[in-house]
Formats: structure tokens, C-alpha cells, sequence
């Protein structure tokens, strides 16, 4: 299977790009932070996609949500729509 690999400061840099990348090319993408692969980003495929993808995003390390975070609630940590 091809993949891309990239450094995870460039996945923030051009995220949309890369994403538009993914479903445009069907080739996934390995996501590096420190030389060590954290996440893959992988094409949508609706015949096999769950209804709900609530919940389906987690952090695997605690240290991870200073890196990828915000620091803002979202309406959904709020009970919002």
C-alpha cells in the first residue's frame, strides 16, 4: 500500500491540502511527530462508514492535547447543539 509520510508540523501547515490530497489520490498518510508515526489519515470510504463518528478522535498520550489542542471548549464539551 503507498503512503505519504509527514512531519506532523507540516500536517498542521497544510492540513487541507494533504486532506484534499488523501481524496483526491486514495493514498494514505502517516503522520510523524519525532520521527515516530502517530496517526494515519486514510481515505473515506462510504460504503463501509459508521452512522455516528461521534467519539471516534482520541488522543493516545495525555502530553498530546498541548500539542494538537486549543485550549477552547468546543460546544460539545459544553452540552451545546
Amino acid at each position: 500500500m503507498d503512503e505519504l509520510t509527514v512531519m506532523a508540523s507540516r500536517f498542521k501547515a497544510e492540513c487541507l491540502a494533504l486532506l484534499d490530497r488523501v481524496e483526491r489520490t486514495k493514498v494514505s498518510i502517516v503522520v510523524t511527530k519525532r520521527g515516530r508515526p502517530v496517526a494515519r489519515v486514510v481515505p473515506f470510504d462510504e460504503a463501509e462508514a459508521p452512522r455516528d463518528t461521534h467519539g471516534s478522535v482520541r488522543l493516545l498520550v495525555a502530553e498530546d492535547q498541548a500539542y494538537y489542542g486549543t485550549a477552547e471548549p468546543w460546544d460539545v464539551d459544553a452540552g451545546g447543539r
